[in-house]
């Protein structure tokens, strides 16, 4: 049984920053490139970001380059999203997910998905 589940969502100010975790069980978490996305009311889901296995390569959307971070723990087995300089177009619902492939996955790669965490950008 493979879990997902995000957490440190909430409410933020523009210009805010945010940490975002999301904790895994049920598998081995190393042996998996985990992605962060982003969905908000009427968009579709979009990609937020990747970082590889070993947490050596990460790759991120342009709207996000240089304010998001990603990080992993694998003795935690847990991935985190640092948002920094927050926008109100940052607001949606983040989804943590795994793939077997690369950071370069598409969205239909992933196969396990958390629930997600509300994450909202006031002005």
């Amino acid at each position: 049984q493979v879990q997902l589940v995000e957490s440190g969502g909430g409410l933020v100010q523009a210009g805010g920053s945010l940490r975002l975790s999301c904790a895994a069980s049920g598998a081995t978490f190393s042996s998996y490139t985990m992605g962060w996305f982003r969905q908000a009311p009427g968009k579709e889901r979009e990609f937020v970001g990747a970082i590889s296995r070993h947490g050596i390569i990460t790759n991120y959307a342009d709207s996000v380059k240089g304010r998001f971070t990603i990080s992993r723990d694998n003795a935690k087995d847990t991935v985190y999203l640092q948002m920094n300089s927050l926008k109100p177009e940052d607001t949606a619902v983040y989804y943590c997910a795994r793939t077997t492939g690369g950071t370069a996955a598409k969205l239909y790669d992933y196969d396990y998905w958390g629930p997600g965490t509300q994450v909202t950008v006031s002005a």
